[in-house]
């Protein structure tokens, strides 16, 4: 099965437009679906980092089909590309969404919390020892350049060490370059998911994990789905549904690991040992939502820092309610059976 199409940020919208196509991989419609309703489901990162791959679980088991749903998987370069940001506006594609495009006018609300708890690691090169030795390096800024999350991670790395974002610099490329770009010296810091925390200290054992991001800021909201409002408004049954599907495939994370985990090795295109280091870690710290994904004190504390931050201006401070729709998520997982405590995990 073909996955996905890939969009990456510098494409004109344009073309971006162009390549919004919805997947034939449904071959037949189930019995009990007279009709597939169409969706692209947006992903942050090309290719996807385990952490993301919850639609591809909810595809590759039939969780969307029994839903009578064709979703068809959009890969962006960053979750606060400007793609990504664009197309969840315009209704093209559900994504991810954070405060910032909110609190600047957006019409667009989080509707799920796919993955409250950052799950990344900041690793630094062999002579970096701790956030002060980062001044004069180059950091990177893939994954959507100033203003995307690595740039965003970068800055808080630096904040820690106390200094500013022109103490270093910022480099930005592919999404892909992450990891070769640490190994090779090219970039002297940068937010690696935990497959690629275990690939890069296999492949060069003097690399430094620098600090845990969810030990630097635990209250921050770390990735939601969101949609436009008239999306929202016009067809909340497809949206929720759609949702609902993706819950269910992080609960199959946490109770069913051997299943799902040819299908993320295929969709990530990372090596088994990888990948199972992965989820062990954001299993064990309950990276995965499995239930609403949210938390009005964790999303109030992620406005209040884009705002401490100037990523939006204090007049303009949206509400919680404005940026993620609790009452959306609770229907999302009604739809999926209703609420659940899995081990430790009860978002």
């Amino acid at each position: 099965m073909s996955y996905s199409h890939r969009w990456i940020y510098a494409v004109p919208l344009s073309a971006c437009a162009l390549a919004l196509g919805v997947s034939d991989a449904l071959a037949q419609n189930p019995p009990n679906c007279p009709t597939m309703r169409k969706i692209n489901v947006g992903v942050s990162s090309a290719p996807p980092n385990v952490v993301h791959t919850s639609p591809y679980i909810a595809k590759e088991l039939g969780l969307f089909a029994k839903r009578c749903i064709d979703a068809n998987i959009i890969q962006f370069e960053g979750g606060q590309s400007a793609t990504s940001v664009t197309a969840v506006a315009q209704g093209s594609a559900i994504g991810a969404v954070n405060e910032v495009p909110i609190g600047r006018g957006l019409k667009v609300q989080q509707i799920w919390g796919l993955a409250p708890r950052m799950p990344q690691a900041y690793m630094s090169a062999p002579d970096v020892k701790k956030a002060a030795d980062l001044k004069g390096k180059r950091l990177s800024a893939t994954g959507g350049g100033v203003g995307g999350f690595n740039w965003r991670m970068g800055r808080e790395v630096l904040k820690s060490g106390g200094l500013k974002v022109e103490d270093a610099q910022f480099v930005s490329a592919a999404m892909a370059g992450r990891l070769p770009g640490l190994v090779a010296g090219q970039v002297d810091g940068v937010a690696l998911h935990p497959e690629d925390v275990y690939l890069a200290k296999q492949q060069k054992a003097t690399l430094n994990v620098l600090l845990q991001l969810a030990d630097l800021m635990p209250n921050y909201q770390f990735n939601s789905y969101g949609a436009s409002l008239d999306w929202i408004a016009r067809d909340r049954a497809l949206l929720r549904d759609t949702v609902a599907a993706m819950i269910e495939a992080n609960r199959t994370i946490y109770r069913d690991r051997a299943k799902v985990v040819p299908i993320i090795m295929k969709a990530t295109e990372k090596p088994k040992e990888a990948v199972e280091y992965a989820i062990e870690i954001e299993t064990k710290n309950c990276v995965w939502s499995v239930n609403t994904g949210f938390d009005g004190k964790r999303t109030e504390w992620t406005i209040d820092n884009s705002i401490e931050n100037g990523d939006i201006e204090k007049d303009k401070k949206p509400s919680v309610e404005q940026v993620s729709n609790l009452q959306f998520a609770k229907e999302a997982v009604e739809a999926a059976g209703g609420p659940v405590t899995i081990g430790n995990c009860k978002d």
